[in-house]
C-alpha cells in the first residue's frame, strides 16, 4: 500500500470515528438552549415527582460551557396547595463538554434560593415509597438524572419548614452560605453552611451530609453532621444574661432532628443575683422542625459545685401564638445551697450554706416579663447541715439550740450548729410560697408556712417552735422561777410548743412569739 493510500484511509477512519462520537454526543448533550430547558424540566419532574417550571435557559460554548437559567420553581405534587418546594431566581451552570460526557458538572451557583419543606404527612411508609416513575435508559432525561454536580454554592438562601397547623407561622432559617459537594439525586451529599439563629441571636456553622432525596416526602430526607454556635447573647431572655457557646452533632431528617451537644456560658447571670458564674451543660434533644418543639432528655447543667438534671422540653403553646413554654422536671441530688444562692441572691456572700436535694416542676411561660416574675416552680427540697453566713444569725441559731435543749448551765458552743430544712415550695409571680417547711437544730424543731418576695426580699411566716426544754428552762435565775407558772400554757405531749411569727426582710428578719395564738390554744 502506497503512503498516499495509507494517509487517505487513516483520514477516512478518523473522520468516521469523529462522526460517530459526534452523533453520540448530539444524542447525549443537548446543544440547543430550548432543548436543554425542556429536558431539564422533564428530568426534574420525573426524578423528584414534582411539577417544574423554568422561565428561560440560555446556553453558550465560548469561552467555556455555561448555562444560565431564570425562574426555576418546583412544586410538590403531594401538596399542590402549599408554597413551592424550591424556588431559584437565577442559576448558573459551568462545565465543559468532557465533563458533561462523563455526566459531571463542575460548578452551579443558585441565587435567590428558597427551600420550603412541607409538613410531615404522617405516613411512616412514605420514605420507602416508590420514587416516581423511572424512564427507560434510552430517554434523553436519563442522562440528566445521573449528572453529578461537583460543587454547588447558594449564597443568602432561606430554609423554611412549614407547620402542620397552617395557622401557625412557619419556621425560617437564613442560610448566609451554603456549599454542597457531589450533588446528585441518589446519594448523600456533603455540605457546609452558615445560618442565623433567631433566639438567642447568633450564627451557627454546620457541616455534614444531606440526602438521598426522598421524593414522596421531602421532609424525611436524611440529614447528619456537626455544628458550632458561638457568641449567643442570652440577654434576649429577660432576667438572665451571658454569652453562650455551643457545639454538637445532629442526625435524623429535615422535619425531625436528633441533637447531642454541650454549651458553655462563662458569664451566666440571673438578674436577682447579679453574680457571674460559669455554666456548662450537656444535652440530648429531639427537634421537630415542623412546629419547632424541642424535647430535652436529658439536660445536665453544672455551675460552681452543683449539678442539675432536667427532662422536658420547649413547646409551642397550643392556644396562643405568643411564644413557647419551657416545661421541665428538675432534680438536684447532691447540690450546694450556697451555689443556688450565689445565682439568686445579690449578697456578696451566700446567706446560707448546706447540702441541697431538690425536685421540682419548672415552667417558664412565654412573654416579655422578667424571668423571676414568670418562672413557676412546684416541688420539694431538703437542706442538710445548713449554716448561716451571718455571724449574728448563726449565733442566734446556736443560742436557740442551747436554750431548747435545757443546757443553760453550760457554756455556749463555739462551733456553728448545723440546721436541717425540708418542705414543699411553689414559686409564681416572683413570690416563693412555702406551704410546709421544717427547720430543726439539736433540741428544737420549727415548722413554718408563709412566703418570701424574690425581688422585695420581704418575709411573712408563721408556725410553731417545738422544744425539748420547758419555758422556764430556757433562762436562768429569777426569770426561770417566774416562768414556771407559764410552763403548762405551752407544754403539749412532752414538748414545749411556742407559736411563732417571722416578718421583716431577708437582711433584717424579725422573730416574735404569737401570744394571741398561744392564749387561744390555752382556752
Amino acid at each position: 500500500m502506497t503512503r498516499r493510500k495509507r494517509v487517505v484511509i487513516a483520514a477516512l477512519a478518523t473522520t468516521g470515528t469523529l462522526l460517530v462520537l459526534g452523533l453520540v454526543a448530539a444524542a447525549r448533550i443537548p446543544f440547543s438552549s430550548e432543548t436543554l430547558r425542556l429536558r431539564l424540566v422533564d428530568a426534574l419532574e420525573q426524578r423528584l415527582n414534582v411539577d417544574a417550571e423554568l422561565d428561560s435557559l440560555t446556553l453558550r460554548f465560548h469561552p467555556s460551557l455555561r448555562a444560565v437559567g431564570h425562574g426555576l420553581v418546583l412544586r410538590t405534587r403531594n401538596h399542590p396547595d402549599l408554597p413551592p418546594l424550591i424556588e431559584v431566581k437565577t442559576f448558573t451552570v459551568d462545565g465543559n463538554l468532557s465533563g458533561l460526557w462523563h455526566r459531571t458538572v463542575s460548578f452551579v451557583k443558585l441565587e435567590g434560593l428558597r427551600i420550603q419543606v412541607p409538613p410531615d404527612d404522617g405516613n411512616p411508609e412514605s420514605v420507602d415509597a416508590p420514587q416516581g416513575p423511572t424512564p427507560p435508559p434510552s430517554m434523553p432525561a436519563d442522562y440528566l438524572k445521573q449528572v453529578v454536580i461537583s460543587d454547588l454554592y447558594a449564597p443568602d438562601s432561606t430554609l423554611t419548614v412549614l407547620r402542620s397547623d397552617p395557622t401557625k407561622p412557619a419556621r425560617v432559617w437564613q442560610l448566609h452560605e451554603l456549599h454542597v459537594q457531589h450533588v446528585s439525586f441518589a446519594t448523600p451529599m456533603p455540605f457546609q453552611t452558615v445560618l442565623t439563629n433567631a433566639v438567642p441571636p447568633g450564627e451557627i456553622k454546620a457541616s455534614g451530609s444531606f440526602g438521598p432525596w426522598q421524593t414522596q416526602d421531602p421532609g424525611r430526607t436524611a440529614l447528619q453532621g456537626d455544628f458550632v454556635f458561638n457568641d449567643a447573647n442570652l440577654s434576649v431572655f429577660q432576667g438572665i444574661g451571658g454569652t453562650l457557646s455551643a457545639a454538637g452533632q445532629f442526625r435524623g431528617a429535615l422535619n425531625r432532628i436528633d441533637v447531642t451537644g454541650h454549651t458553655e456560658t462563662p458569664d451566666f447571670t440571673v438578674s436577682t443575683g447579679g453574680h457571674k458564674v460559669l455554666l456548662k451543660t450537656s444535652y440530648h434533644a429531639i427537634v421537630d422542625a415542623t412546629n419547632g418543639n424541642t424535647t430535652l432528655d436529658p439536660v445536665d447543667a453544672s455551675f460552681l459545685g452543683t449539678t442539675v438534671r432536667a427532662r422536658g422540653g420547649v413547646y409551642e403553646q397550643v392556644d396562643t401564638d405568643k411564644g413557647r413554654v419551657v416545661r421541665l422536671d428538675v432534680q438536684i441530688d447532691r447540690g450546694r445551697l450556697e451555689d443556688i444562692m450565689r445565682i439568686a441572691v445579690p449578697a456578696a456572700r451566700a446567706p446560707m450554706t448546706g447540702a441541697l436535694q431538690l425536685t421540682t416542676k419548672f415552667v417558664i411561660p412565654p412573654g416579655k416579663r422578667d424571668i423571676v416574675d414568670k418562672l413557676q416552680l412546684d416541688g420539694r427540697f431538703a437542706i442538710g447541715g445548713g449554716r448561716f453566713s451571718d455571724a449574728d444569725v448563726q449565733k442566734k441559731v446556736n443560742e436557740l439550740s442551747r436554750r431548747a435543749s435545757a443546757k443553760m448551765t453550760e457554756q455556749p458552743v463555739a462551733q456553728a450548729v448545723g440546721s436541717n430544712f425540708q418542705g414543699r415550695f411553689t414559686l409564681g409571680n416572683g413570690r416563693l410560697t412555702l406551704p410546709t417547711v421544717s427547720f430543726d437544730v439539736p433540741g428544737a424543731l420549727v415548722e413554718l408556712h408563709g412566703h418570701y418576695g424574690m425581688k422585695q426580699e420581704d418575709i411573712a411566716f408563721d408556725g410553731n417552735l417545738y422544744m425539748d426544754a420547758k419555758i422556764s428552762q430556757t433562762v436562768t435565775g429569777i426569770k426561770s422561777l417566774l416562768l414556771k407558772a407559764v410552763d403548762p400554757l405551752f407544754r403539749r405531749e412532752g414538748k414545749t410548743v411556742v407559736p411563732l411569727k417571722i416578718s421583716g426582710s431577708r437582711s433584717a428578719p424579725k422573730f416574735g412569739v404569737d401570744f394571741g395564738r398561744a392564749l387561744k390554744r390555752s382556752n
